[in-house]
């Protein structure tokens, strides 16, 4: 089996294994959430739903571009249909998925407010540790493993997902702590804050909760666009400008972009009149030494290097 086979087959199995362990502890969230009475723990539930719906489509995603990179290597590129294989989906799925949390915290938020200003709600405190504290193994159980996992598959939907299961960890941890602070508070001269226990944390975690995706979501709309990485581009050009120099082209132009876990490179060098061409094998030779300075060969790197003497042809 080639490594890009069994890299794929890990990155769909972890993704398999986090969608039904989110699904898992979405249950968890809504049955919970009705048995204490408690508005945190179903959002906790939704917001976990949301993730394992996006999950599910990150790993169609995952399959889809393993596919595409089998078939290229046993069929002729121009008898494969989506001949630009589907690294296009990925930054869309990480898109909407970052939009989806961000607009249900969002939501959330304003329920939490709306509850607060009417006298909040009463809370079963008991079950409601204990539902945070079978959520936070779970959490931190998976985060550790995706991570650990990822640190061979270097695959950005399980880097997300690492990232997400300790950000959820850490959220229900918050929980724990303002539930057990709400429990202690039974019986005391405070015990009128109670009600007010629930929409408060749901309000703080929607607070912590609202920006995190933003930087996935930034990443994302860069890819769509196919907005050039500034170190990549830096390194492209500094390629492009030695093997210039080392060959006596007139010019060179370039063009990068990073599309999900797709680098996108075009090189384009300008040959001055009269520039001695022995053979093609010469360009491919070139090619090969410029495709070799620029380094990460795979079947996510997409190269094109072109030689013309009309620099229109670089645009």
């Amino acid at each position: 089996m080639r490594a890009v086979e069994i890299r794929g087959r890990l990155e769909q199995r972890l993704l398999l294994t986090a969608v039904a362990a989110t699904l898992c502890v979405s249950g968890l969230g809504f049955l919970f959430g009705l048995l204490t009475g408690s508005f945190s723990i179903l959002f906790d539930g939704v917001y976990a739903l949301i993730d394992a719906t996006m999950g599910a489509l990150a790993l169609l995603v995952a399959r889809l571009i393993l596919r595409d990179a089998l078939k290229h290597d046993e069929e002729a590129p121009g008898r494969v249909r989506y001949q630009y294989g589907f690294w296009h989906l990925e930054p869309m799925v990480l898109a909407l998925n970052a939009t989806m949390l961000t607009l249900a915290a969002g939501y959330a938020l304003v329920s939490s407010v709306m509850l607060i200003f009417e006298g909040g709600t009463e809370l079963n405190f008991d079950a409601a540790i204990l539902y945070t504290v079978i959520v936070i193994v779970i959490c931190f159980a998976m985060a550790a493993r995706q991570r650990r996992q990822n640190l061979r598959l270097g695959s950005g939907f399980v880097a997300l997902d690492a990232k997400g299961w300790l950000m959820s960890g850490a959220i229900t941890l918050a929980l724990l702590v303002g539930f057990a602070i709400g429990r202690a508070l039974e019986g005391t001269s405070l015990a009128w804050v109670q009600p007010y226990v629930d929409p408060v944390i749901l309000a703080l975690v929607c607070l912590v909760v609202i920006p995190m995706p933003f930087a996935d979501l930034r990443e994302a709309v860069a890819g769509i666009l196919r907005v050039a990485p500034e170190d990549l581009d830096h390194h492209v050009l500094t390629v492009a400008a030695a093997a210039r120099e080392r060959h006596g082209f007139a010019d060179s132009y370039t063009y990068v972009a990073q599309v999900g876990r797709a680098t996108l490179i075009e090189i384009h060098f300008i040959t001055p009149p009269g520039w001695p061409l022995s053979s093609v094998a010469q360009l491919d030779a070139i090619r090969q030494e410029v495709g070799d300075a620029i380094g990460d060969e795979g079947p996510n790197r997409w190269l094109t290097i072109s030689f013309t003497e009309d620099p229109a042809w670089a645009f």
